[in-house]
């Protein structure tokens, strides 16, 4: 049997993954700062309730639709040189954003951020799985990737409380800028280069397909929340379904398809995916509805109310940071589990939440809540990452990054559009008479809506408005509370094979003898050592299930 030795990283590679982090910081902040600025915002563009919801998450759903191709293009065109390319498109579009003058507008400049984000999120963490060939330094790279996450959520509600106390909502854009400019003069230096090798013909019809899925279900997921079941919100969504069919069997029968699916026969991969998702659906939501309780229920001012954000975010960092380390000692599946009991804990307090009196409680359930993600933002990206060979870490990158940035957008689409049908309701109960129905319309539409016009309301029926919205964010963390307790227990189930960082996976039998072996006592896996150009042999690639100890991602691969 042969032993290959991999190589440890040094000063350049952790080098590398501190310009690799930057696009993650400046995300982490662009979620925070927005949800702040929101309020200013809504006050000079005078958005509608939908178009609020559009203006949050048009930049996830966009990412979401273009990671896939994205991601296939770094490993063609070249994975450094695709991130510089985002780099300076999403540092020119953020000054669109900035300077915007209307709601709609805005919405086009979040479009193209996405877009724009779509070329960093893949390429940056595909880049640290060839720069990391080791396991544990891999595993313990990702964390800080995703604990970089973290930094600029803590970092935005100061930084950008502070420019919202100084200067308009539209400078807290700007902040993207010199990031970017960083990120463009680092990387050539400290980055290596990555192409995958015969990588074949674009799959031109293979990206409209999956646009013209994610699109339509994006279209029924946004009018269902403005308007509820109808006969164009069922349309879009079975149309996005067939697409979504046809993009499948598409890939399934190329030889260099943009998504390969058979990523998903390892159990592993497919459950860390599912984990991402249903995850971050529960956090997009409640970010979106404890900001606006904490500026409109609260009334606090927005540096306050980042301050109050502080303590939930750097819960995360450290989860984020500590959890590959713990899961060197214990299975990642019981750490997972771990982390989404303590999240579920948090959502009922949140489900608890006074409209008189609540900072304290929402900060401690976010806290709770933020500790769950921190967990399985970085274990379970590695657990993506690693159950792919290296010349689909693109791919695999590129799949982790798309149910994450869809997950965020559908909490805050789903438990958003909850929340305001429950407040919605409760204020059309007890809308005064006599209120002139525009004022009435803008009232009832939002909480938001409610404040701005509540001088022109009677005294004490805003009270009654920000208690119908906190009953609307009661409501919601209940359901997210009940997802989160029966995925913290499918992540045990489901993952309960993956050993620990290092130590490789608990080998699968069928209970009459042991597993599989190639003939030198080795169990059968897949995967092939990393291939690369020649302008990357001082980026060796991840290792392939085989030496990662890891199912490969394969039929056959490892059962």
């Amino acid at each position: 049997m042969t032993t290959t030795t991999v190589r440890g990283a040094g000063a350049r590679e952790w080098g590398g993954l501190a310009v690799l982090s930057l696009p993650t910081v400046l995300l982490g902040l662009d979620v925070t700062v927005l949800y702040l600025a929101l309020p200013s915002l809504a006050e000079d563009l005078r958005p509608s309730g939908t178009q609020e919801l559009w203006i949050m998450d048009a930049y996830g759903f966009l990412i979401a639709g273009f990671l896939l191709t994205m991601g296939t293009l770094g490993d063609r065109i070249g994975r450094r040189k695709l991130l510089m390319i985002g780099a300076a498109a999403f540092g020119t579009v953020s000054v669109l954003a900035a300077w915007s003058t209307s709601a709609e507008l805005l919405i086009v400049a979040r479009a193209a951020l996405g877009i724009a984000g779509a070329t960093l999120m893949p390429s940056t963490l595909a880049l640290i799985s060839n720069m990391f060939a080791d396991q544990r330094q891999r595993s313990l790279a990702i964390g800080v990737w995703a604990t970089s996450f973290a930094l600029g959520m803590a970092l935005g509600p100061v930084v950008g409380g502070v420019m919202l106390d100084h200067f308009w909502w539209g400078s807290v854009f700007l902040l993207a800028v010199p990031v970017a400019i960083v990120l463009l003069v680092a990387a050539p230096v400290l980055i290596p280069e990555y192409r995958a090798p015969r990588s074949g013909p674009f799959d031109l019809l293979g990206v409209a397909l999956s646009l013209t899925a994610i699109l339509p279900v994006v279209y029924a997921v946004k009018r269902f929340a403005e308007d509820g079941f109808d006969v164009p919100t069922i349309a879009a969504a079975l149309v996005g379904a067939v697409f979504a069919v046809l993009f499948v069997r598409r890939q399934a029968g190329l030889a260099n398809p943009l998504l390969d699916v058979g990523l998903f026969a390892d159990r592993t991969f497919s459950a860390a995916l599912s984990v991402l998702l249903v995850g971050l659906v529960g956090v997009g939501g409640s970010m979106l509805l404890i900001t606006q309780q904490l500026q409109f229920v609260e009334g606090l001012p927005p540096v306050e109310a980042g301050l109050w954000m502080g303590p939930p975010a750097l819960l995360m960092f450290l989860a984020a940071i500590g959890s590959p380390l713990v899961a060197r000692r214990v299975a990642p599946g019981i750490v997972v589990a771990a982390t989404l009991a303590l999240s579920t804990v948090g959502y009922v307090l949140l489900a608890l939440v006074d409209a008189s009196d609540g900072v304290a409680l929402m900060v401690i359930g976010f806290g709770l809540v933020y500790l769950g993600l921190g967990a399985i933002a970085a274990l379970g990206t590695d657990l993506v990452v690693g159950a792919a060979p290296p010349e689909k870490a693109g791919s695999a990158s590129a799949m982790s990054e798309t149910v994450q940035e869809l997950g965020l957008a559908l909490g805050v689409a789903v438990l958003g559009s909850l929340a305001t049908a429950v407040y919605r309701d409760r204020v059309d109960d007890a809308m005064p008479a006599g209120v002139p129905s525009e004022v009435a319309a803008v009232a009832g539409d939002s909480l938001a809506g409610a404040v701005s016009s509540a001088q022109r309301m009677p005294a004490g029926w805003l009270d009654h408005a920000k208690e119908a919205a906190t009953s609307g964010m009661n409501t919601a963390m209940i359901v997210a509370a009940a997802c989160t307790l029966l995925l913290s227990f499918l992540s045990a189930v489901v993952l309960r094979r993956v050993g620990v960082i290092g130590g490789g996976d608990v080998p699968e039998t069928d209970g009459d003898g042991p597993a599989e072996t190639d003939g030198d006592g080795v169990p059968e896996t897949g995967g092939d050592g990393p291939e690369t150009d020649g302008d990357v042999s001082a980026a060796p690639g991840p290792p392939s299930s085989r030496s990662s100890g890891r199912p490969g991602p394969f039929p056959g691969a490892s059962r």
